[in-house]
């Protein structure tokens, strides 16, 4: 069921519900695009705490009662080897510090707070705000919030995931309580058991383990007291930080077809092994957006098209996604191009961060897009080459990237 901003103001009247738009949706991304992330998961996580931040920070500042302006906790540079490793962000007012710790599930049961933001003294907050992100409704609730004092005494820990879990009944749903507490009492802090600093020998050795590639953070890879310790010195987060973006580099798998498809000879009806008809490779809803889709862009208006079955492995998941290129001769002799990617086994979106990428014959990025939740395909600009060009189509997620490589030959008078 799809649910309004007007209607979801009604049904939870208490809480802030904040509309996210579109292109607010798009700056949060190119915000995320512009950083540097190791995996999948880092990077969509980076995506919804930009959203979360953006959003309520936009909503603070419109405020006339506003006193002071809210500043980030941490250099917005740094931001980055955070959610590499960490879900959450701190903003302060003034005094207060209040932590954002974003969901994109559709249930709220609980708020579920990692253990960085409440036992690391130098991370720690005042106030904690579960924020619930709806991007397919594209809006924002706070469902609630709860003080420092208040997590240590009635949240349950969970070691499995190293976080503070909180019934959603215990949270305060009025923002306006807080507010009103913050001027009549100003809240403290509760006395945190500092950790224990690392010699330079334990913080090179930590750097040595943690920084071995994985799909997910290494942050419950090592006890949490020395997790923490590490953490809490910026320097070594930020060499955690890059290194893992060195190893994710070294660490590229690429499978890349040697021998080059030849593009010309689809014009003769003449198509390299595993080129198939679209609309074999797509289920019955499919089929229906991708005629609209060819449709609106003019892909039946004198295109050569076809469709081949990209598999990404089992590295994720055994994922699958159509590559769809359709040319055409245009009026100056040079041929026309599009390049689309949708998902297959009747899968209605494609995966999150996804990229597809146009690259010159020496390697060099002419295009890029990358694919957002809930996309059902991308598609590059429509580009033009010359015969006797060559250039490569990528297909790539995380460490694991698909090249497919064509040629054009000039056509017989």
């Amino acid at each position: 069921m799809t649910i309004d901003l007007n209607d979801l103001n009604l049904i939870y009247h208490e809480n802030l519900c904040l509309d996210i738009s579109n292109k607010e949706q798009e700056t949060a991304w190119q915000e995320t695009m512009q950083e540097s992330y190791s995996n999948t998961s880092a990077r969509w996580n980076a995506y919804l705490n930009h959203l979360s931040l953006n959003t309520f920070l936009s909503w603070l500042q419109e405020d006339p009662d506003l006193q002071v302006m809210p500043k980030l906790c941490f250099p917005k540079a740094e931001l980055p080897s955070i959610w590499e490793l960490v879900n959450g962000s701190v903003l302060t007012l003034g005094e207060t510090r209040l932590a954002l710790i974003p969901s994109d599930k559709s249930s709220f049961t609980e708020f579920r707070i990692p253990q960085e933001w409440i036992d690391i003294p130098s991370w720690s907050a005042h106030y904690y705000l579960a924020v619930q992100l709806n991007l397919e409704e594209s809006w924002l609730r706070i469902s609630g919030y709860a003080n420092h004092q208040q997590i240590q005494e009635q949240a349950i820990y969970d070691p499995m995931d190293r976080t503070y879990c909180l019934d959603a009944e215990y949270l305060i749903a009025d923002l306006n309580v807080m507010w009103v507490a913050q001027e009549l009492c100003p809240p403290k802090i509760p006395e945190i058991k500092s950790l224990a600093a690392l010699s330079k020998a334990q913080a090179e050795q930590l750097l040595e383990q943690l920084n071995k590639w994985t799909f997910s953070s290494p942050r419950l890879n090592v006890p949490f007291d020395v997790w923490g310790a590490f953490l809490a010195v910026d320097e070594l987060r930020q060499h955690l930080y890059q290194r893992r973006l060195k190893k994710q580099n070294n660490n590229q798998i690429e499978a890349s077809y040697a021998v080059a498809s030849n593009l010309s000879l689809w014009f003769q009806n003449i198509f390299s092994v595993g080129w198939q008809d679209l609309d074999t490779l797509l289920s019955p809803q499919q089929k229906t957006l991708a005629v609209q889709f060819r449709s609106d862009l003019g892909l039946n208006e004198g295109y050569v098209k076809r469709a081949k079955l990209i598999d990404l492995g089992m590295e994720v998941g055994g994922s699958a996604v159509v590559l769809l290129i359709g040319l055409k001769t245009e009026v100056d002799g040079k041929i026309g191009l599009r390049v689309q990617l949708h998902p297959a086994n009747g899968e209605p979106y494609l995966i999150p961060n996804l990229r597809l990428i146009l690259l010159s014959q020496t390697g060099t990025i002419l295009q890029e897009i990358t694919s957002r939740s809930h996309d059902n395909y991308i598609q590059l600009k429509k580009f033009k080459s010359s015969p006797g060009i060559r250039f490569s189509i990528q297909v790539a997620l995380d460490n694991v990237s698909i090249k497919e490589d064509f040629l054009l030959e000039a056509l017989d008078d």
